[in-house]
């Protein structure tokens, strides 16, 4: 229990640090640079995109740091990630999603939004999960041949 808190904590922190860094240093002169050149109607896609990039590599780090528990890291990240309002950095805050989704059952004309959000939502947390799963070392493949003939 004490090395899975452990694992935990350092996935925090780890993932806190690599997404302001990623973000401030990364993704936004990025998206400033490229605002003009993909005009008004794709920032919020290329926005997005980035955003996916900048989640999946998170994922990458903290999984490759924590081999032998990179799900347990990436989740417990996600979960921290989840209740905090970075707008103008990452569109993640899940609070935010249950408003949309209470202004959906009480005015059926919500549910293009609530529908916009939730794949959003999915789309990003499943970057960051896929990120954290891809960082795990490929098994060795079978052979059928021993590896020392003598």
């Amino acid at each position: 229990l004490r090395r899975r808190l452990y694992i935990a904590a350092r996935s925090i922190l780890l993932g806190w640090a690599t997404i302001l860094a990623l973000g401030y240093l990364v993704e936004r002169p990025l998206l400033i640079w490229t605002a003009p050149l993909v005009g008004a109607h794709w920032v919020a896609t290329v926005k997005l995109s980035l955003d996916c990039l900048a989640l999946a590599a998170t994922g990458w780090i903290i999984g490759r740091l924590h081999r032998d528990a990179p799900l347990l890291g990436t989740v417990a990240f996600a979960v921290t990630l989840a209740f905090f309002n970075l707008d103008p950095l990452l569109d993640t805050n899940v609070v935010l999603l249950i408003r949309v989704l209470a202004a959906a059952f009480g005015d059926l004309r919500n549910l293009d939004s609530l529908g916009t959000a939730l794949v959003q939502y999915c789309l990003l947390f499943g970057c960051l999960i896929a990120g954290g799963l891809l960082s795990r070392p490929s098994a060795r493949p079978l052979s059928l041949f021993r590896e020392h003939l003598r």
